[in-house]
């Protein structure tokens, strides 16, 4: 560029074209000589919480005063319970699901929750898994009607037969812990890992907890009652070669059965 084309704005335009500057960013030129200021302090983050390693909680069996310790008969706690809106599950349910067989019987079976099939017809596993129930306790020389009871540790059918919540669980605990004591069972097979984590109060998975004999507690028994954990039917259903393990636990409730008896 020339000093003459200094003074000429129309050829310093073109000057300023062809060396790339085809674009005006600002009125006042950057002076790239002019020292950089010192980058702001960063912001202190808060340490992230450590993440625990304990096992997940399992709803704890609620012993407070509750309306369900009130029940003198399992009549009068099964009216409590399709009266009772306290459970969130019972406005997407088509039916409380209480009981079935014999409350007098000498072996009570606590499943988890109720299915589509038990939803529609009331009734606690009359759908593929019940039919094996059923099978497996005709097994060992019992019946539903005669000498089974049969319930779950929720009364209605959670939505998309997903599992029930913790706190759905607690709701019902109370009703299903009174219905233990009311019955008062010989033997008391808990049907699946939910029904065992739950009443056993423990973390521990169906698969260490079968084939061990425990004791379930509430105030309101003379003295424990022992407890016997299964693998649930559906279970059983997916998984065939584990019915060999089921036929072991059956084995043993019909023995203890004949213990009791004696």
């Amino acid at each position: 560029m020339t000093d003459q084309s200094l003074n000429d704005p129309a050829a310093l335009l073109r000057w300023y074209v062809d060396a790339g500057a085809d674009e005006c960013i600002g009125e006042v030129a950057v002076d790239r000589l002019k020292p950089v200021p010192p980058p702001a302090p960063a912001m202190a983050l808060a340490p992230a919480p450590p993440i625990s390693t304990q096992p997940a909680a399992v709803p704890a069996v609620s012993y407070g005063a509750h309306p369900a310790d009130a029940a003198t008969s399992v009549a009068e706690l099964r009216a409590m319970v399709e009266s009772f809106d306290g459970c969130g599950l019972k406005q997407f349910a088509s039916k409380t699901v209480f009981a079935d067989g014999n409350p007098s019987a000498r072996v009570m079976f606590v499943g988890e929750a109720p299915g589509a099939d038990e939803d529609r017809q009331g009734l606690p596993f009359v759908g593929v898994s019940g039919k094996l129930l059923d099978r497996m306790i005709e097994s060992i020389g019992l019946t539903r009607a005669e000498s089974a009871y049969i319930t779950n540790v929720v009364f209605w059918r959670p939505p998309g037969n997903r599992a029930p919540t913790d706190e759905e669980i607690a709701i019902c605990m109370p009703f299903v812990r009174r219905h233990i004591e009311l019955v008062n069972p010989a033997v008391l097979v808990l049907v699946g890992g939910l029904s065992a984590k739950t009443l056993l109060s423990t973390p521990v998975g169906i698969t260490r907890l079968r084939g061990r004999w425990h004791e379930f507690q509430s105030p309101g028994l003379a003295a424990p009652v022992p407890a016997l954990p299964l693998f649930h039917p559906a279970y059983l259903l997916r998984s065939p070669q584990q019915k060999r393990l089921a036929w072991r636990d059956l084995l043993s409730i019909r023995e203890r059965l004949d213990q009791s008896k004696a």
